[in-house]
């Protein structure tokens, strides 16, 4: 395998491109769900439904109007679940999606573009870029794009020739089997 920098890498490969639409059969595999999510999920939403916790999540004029609530006790923006701040459910989704084996570390970007069509919070974006930001593995492996070092300066033009001479000395190469150096 051979990197080439760059507009120099032109062919065009799996990896390097955006994904838009998954297939099916990946995206079974995309996160792995405890067989207790769902219970999680409801006992979450019974303490974030208490009036002290109303305000704090700040839902309080979203709930009628926008939200749907499931029979079996989730919360639905739309056609994605809705997760309260309590219960650690947040946590426990970001840390799974950024985890997996099948997703291997995806950038903020990434990552949120994966999660948006099953799940939905206040900020949801801003939690997974702190998430992200914070993860000692995607910090060292980060590409780097440094800024140029500044205005490239033009060299002077010579008027006649040999006007300027410059030699380099190169030492130190092994010798040749006849002896030179």
């Amino acid at each position: 395998i051979r990197y080439h920098p760059g507009k120099a890498n032109v062919v065009v490969d799996a990896l390097s491109q955006k994904e838009m639409n998954k297939p099916l059969r990946i995206r079974a595999l995309m996160i792995t769900v405890q067989n207790d999510l769902p219970k999680q999920i409801r006992e979450a939403y019974e303490e974030a439904m208490k009036r002290e916790n109303v305000k704090a999540e700040n839902l309080g004029r979203l709930i009628k109007q926008v939200f749907e609530f499931r029979p079996d006790g989730t919360c639905c923006f739309g056609n994605r679940v809705s997760l309260p701040r309590f219960g650690g459910l947040r946590d426990l989704v970001i840390h799974e999606s950024h985890k997996s084996k099948y997703s291997i570390h995806p950038g903020s970007d990434k990552m949120y573009q994966d999660l948006k069509p099953l799940y939905w919070w206040l900020n949801m974006k801003a939690d997974i870029t702190i998430y992200v930001s914070k993860c000692l593995t995607c910090a060292k492996v980060k590409v780097k794009h440094p800024k140029p070092s500044g205005l490239l300066q033009q060299p002077k033009i010579l008027v006649k020739k040999w006007e300027r001479i410059t030699m380099d000395f190169v030492s130190g190469l092994p010798r040749t089997p006849s002896g030179y150096d």
